[in-house]
């Protein structure tokens, strides 16, 4: 059977041809008689690939050497609980609540100390990003914490809070890699890798140092403090050895494309040919507000619960799949990630039109 083309929000579309590396080696790693998969993660060999893998994430963000590169486990949701573990020394911080995901930090958080909605769009469906000019942040905030393009809503952050000083903690899970991103301006960058990098089971953190440190809350698990994994190059337990593995191999596929500046070009065009038809459209209407628009996840609507059935059912049978939208909004929803080619948005704009015409 061909390759669909596969809208899917995550686990997400890969490049068909790092799938295609990983095939030829996956009996037979570079030599070693062996599929990465079965291999120590002490090993030498493995220790090269983690170390490039490393360091061509490093070359892609242009990553400054006080921050530390991560490669962990328990998804973004454990990540929800690490931020509030290793970051509330005063027991306070503030959230800007732009989504579903956003919500359940914000609610992690509040087990562990006062987390302070500072901001919310949840007024009127989480279809905009709110104004952060000027928010009022606690003077003692321990952090401010954003999720900077939110998956189910479809909107992303275009502009950067102002934090009023306080360190910025971002989930980037579904924007990862989709365009340049000054690393400065955060203390904290973290995101699950599959949505735009690699398999599930992958959680990438970018740190600045001086915040890994053993100050963390009281009861923190050993496996739950940075400073565990940091001091022990993220190898302190067995890694996803083989989700990391398929990361590096993005890495590199991002590379030859030209690196974030050419990947950002590239989504900007793709997402333009579905929102441009999207903003004609007499059938599909965008739910998302123009300003907040993400590039990788455009949700939409008919306005009939029964013609967004129709259309999704339509849609899978001529090999566009997982177009159904997030169980809480319903709708449709098409994630473009950075593997998804443009002819893949080309060929369903056409169905779309052709759908269109046939249900007018």
């Amino acid at each position: 059977m061909a390759r669909v083309y596969n809208f899917s929000a995550g686990p997400a579309v890969l490049p068909e041809e790092v799938l295609k590396e990983a095939a030829a080696e996956m009996l037979d790693y570079r030599g070693s008689g062996m599929s990465v998969m079965e291999m120590s993660h002490r090993s030498k060999v493995y220790d090269k690939i983690i170390k490039d893998a490393e360091q061509d994430l490093r070359d892609l963000l242009q990553i400054p050497d006080n921050y530390k590169v991560l490669f962990l486990q328990g998804g973004a949701h454990m990540m929800f609980a690490q931020v509030p573990l290793n970051l509330m020394k005063n027991k306070k911080a503030a959230y800007i609540v732009t989504g579903q995901w956003a919500k359940r930090a914000h609610k992690e958080a509040g087990m562990y100390g006062e987390a302070i909605k500072v901001a919310s769009s949840e007024d009127k469906t989480f279809s905009y990003i709110p104004d952060c000019s000027d928010l009022e942040i606690p003077e003692d905030a321990d952090y401010v914490y954003i999720c900077e393009n939110n998956t189910i809503y479809g909107t992303k952050f275009k502009e950067l809070p102002n934090t009023k000083g306080k360190i910025l903690v971002s989930d980037v899970s579904s924007c990862f890699l989709s365009e340049p991103m000054d690393v400065t301006k955060y203390g904290v960058i973290y995101g699950g890798a599959q949505k735009n990098i690699g398999p599930a089971g992958v959680v990438i953190a970018i740190i600045r140092e001086d915040l890994i440190t053993d100050d963390v809350l009281p009861g923190t698990p050993t496996m739950l403090k940075w400073k565990t994994q940091a001091d022990a190059d993220s190898l302190y337990n067995t890694p996803p050895c083989y989700g990391i593995y398929i990361c590096g191999k993005v890495f590199q596929w991002l590379k030859k494309q030209g690196g974030l500046a050419a990947m950002k070009e590239y989504n900007e065009k793709k997402a333009a040919i579905l929102y441009d038809f999207l903003d004609q459209s007499k059938l599909f209407k965008g739910t998302v507000e123009p300003a907040s628009r993400s590039l990788m996840n455009v949700p939409f609507v008919t306005g009939s619960d029964e013609m967004d059935a129709k259309f999704i059912k339509e849609a899978a049978e001529a090999g566009f799949v997982n177009l159904k939208g997030h169980r809480s909004v319903g709708g449709m929803r098409a994630s473009i990630y950075n593997a998804m080619p443009i002819e893949g948005v080309e060929k369903l704009v056409e169905f779309m039109k052709k759908f269109e015409a046939e249900n007018a």
